[in-house]
């Protein structure tokens, strides 16, 4: 459809890269990995070299996030989807109450509503909605997502939840980027795939004293189950001697600490300051465009991580999308597929530049209106 459409050399990105999935690991992180040569790949995850790694992220991400001294960063292997079951095995005591917007808050109920010894809620409302959920009585774990990834829905308000019950959120496709005041949650956990520029496997979760202690008074009814993989008491002993309980990829620890690094150096503040900018400039496109709208119709509630655009149907985005991973000029801008919309689903994590963005927007106007 595009075969003699041609690509204007100023609307070309610097970098292809928009995709929601893993996400833009910077070239010079990848070199930096490279130069450490024969000293750290292949080393054991209880060698010093490995556990200075581990200690430098769960430093970083506490002054990232300037959380209070007594939370604890905990990691281990699996990714963010291994805590779904984790948290319904090994956190919630009695009842859990799900909040959910889009297909990865659903599959988090889904997972804990498997689990016969605790009573599961759900709340929800259509996908492209937004919802920020609140306390419910006699639940005693109240679960939201930060981001919805499948949908571009955002938190606009964290819950208030008692001092009995835990509020744990899923922040693996916003964390870091998303605003959230980490010192509010109970559990704020991701894997680093997304806005901390790294490989997935890895679980990331911030845990307050409060979820500390139920993790450790659950760990120790023996009457329930769990797999030593997922045991809470495992990999918070092991994050306590800034390790995991088994081994590690350690490329993913390396890229990791090297992007926190880099946003520590901006803060969190300037961090959500840059991607809110980046956020106006594409919904800001998609108003001033009679063929565009963003498919989060509640302002409150569009990510500043993650942007759905709705395109008119006389104009196919797949056609757009295959000829411009053809050229290998753009990757990664379709929509999610079970949603099945004509959409594109545009990354805004924190490497993707802003000027790149305003190319992407040219350029993607530019083939629409050739064919409209």
């Amino acid at each position: 459809m595009f075969d003699n459409f041609v690509i204007p050399p100023n609307l070309i990105p610097s970098d292809p890269r928009f995709g929601c999935g893993p996400s833009l690991v910077p070239a010079d992180i990848l070199l930096a990995l490279h130069k450490t040569g024969t000293e750290y790949m292949g080393t054991s995850h209880r060698k010093p070299g490995i556990k200075n790694v581990v200690k430098e992220i769960q430093d970083g991400l506490m002054k990232y996030f300037n959380v209070p001294a007594d939370y604890l960063v905990v990691m281990g292997n699996g990714g963010a989807t291994l805590l779904f079951d984790m948290i319904a095995l090994g956190i919630v005591e009695k009842k859990a109450t799900h909040f959910t917007c889009g297909e990865f808050s659903e599959k988090w109920f889904k997972n804990s509503k498997l689990v016969p010894w605790i009573e599961t809620e759900q709340v929800a409302v259509p996908f492209g909605k937004g919802i920020n959920g609140t306390a419910v009585a006699g639940s005693d774990l109240i679960a939201v997502t930060l981001n919805e990834t499948s949908t571009g829905v955002q938190l606009s308000l964290l819950p208030v939840v008692d001092a009995n019950t835990i509020l744990a959120v899923d922040a693996t496709s916003g964390g870091g980027q998303c605003p959230c005041d980490v010192s509010k949650t109970d559990i704020y956990f991701f894997s680093p795939q997304k806005v901390f520029a790294s490989d997935g496997g890895l679980w990331v979760a911030i845990m307050s004293p409060k979820a500390l202690a139920r993790a450790k008074k659950i760990a120790a009814d023996k009457s329930r189950y769990v797999p030593d993989m997922m045991n809470w008491n495992n990999a918070i002993s092991n994050s306590e001697m800034n390790q995991t309980y088994n081994t590690p990829a350690l490329a993913t620890l390396f890229m990791m600490n090297e992007q926190i690094k880099l946003m520590n150096l901006l803060g969190y503040q300037e961090v959500m300051n840059q991607a809110q900018r980046k956020a106006d400039m594409l919904y800001g496109w998609a108003e001033s465009k009679p063929y565009l709208s963003p498919f989060i119709e509640e302002k409150e509630f569009r990510s500043v991580a993650v942007a759905t655009i709705d395109v008119d149907p006389k104009a196919n985005v797949d056609d757009v999308i295959k000829f411009l991973e053809k050229k290998k000029v753009v990757y990664g801008i379709d929509g999610y597929r079970k949603l099945g919309r004509n959409q594109f689903r545009i990354s805004m994590f924190h490497n993707i530049s802003y000027n790149d963005l305003e190319k992407l927007t040219g350029l993607l106007s530019l083939m629409i209106e050739s064919k409209l």
